[in-house]
């Protein structure tokens, strides 16, 4: 069967009421069946996904009520880096460097301009090559080679 065809069975199936289509023809059988939505999904799909999301998205609020008062001295540490944070756009492994044993992007005391490279997050084994957006000298790298980050985390501070 032309792919074509096979690709308008699978649209008129998806757009319309009906849950299961069957054709024979010479050259074959073609049988296309809609999921049901009502259907349990197994733990982990994309269906269940936003619950948890909820869930941390109140834990946050909490937690940062109750630290800050008992423990001052430590939970302000982080908030207090002067200059600029450069944050990790996603989840993914933190690399200083190019390559494995090359030397890294950008040192401490460095000197970056805007749009220069200065680390690699990999996310599901493609390398993405995060660039400074903001010109300054490089002050510290608040993440080891080879760590996991996440999103929203900061990697680095510009002044």
């Amino acid at each position: 069967m032309d792919l074509r065809k096979l690709k308008t069975l699978v649209d008129l199936v998806s757009e319309s009421n009906i849950s299961e289509l069957e054709i024979t023809e010479a050259d074959g059988k073609v049988r296309i069946v809609k999921a049901d939505p009502n259907l349990a999904r197994p733990p982990g799909t994309w269906v269940p996904a936003p619950s948890p999301l909820m869930a941390p998205a109140m834990v946050p609020a909490a937690s940062q009520a109750m630290p800050a008062a008992p423990s001052a001295g430590t939970a302000p540490a982080p908030e207090l880096e002067t200059g600029h944070v450069v944050r990790s756009p996603m989840v993914g492994t933190f690399y200083r460097s190019s390559a494995p044993g090359a030397k890294p992007l950008v040192e401490v005391g460095q000197a970056v301009k805007e749009g220069d490279p200065i680390c690699i997050i990999e996310a599901m084994k493609i390398m993405n090559e995060i660039d400074a957006d903001k010109d300054g000298t490089v002050t510290k790298v608040l993440v080891e080679n080879g760590q996991a980050v996440e999103f929203d985390q900061p990697l680095l501070v510009i002044e």
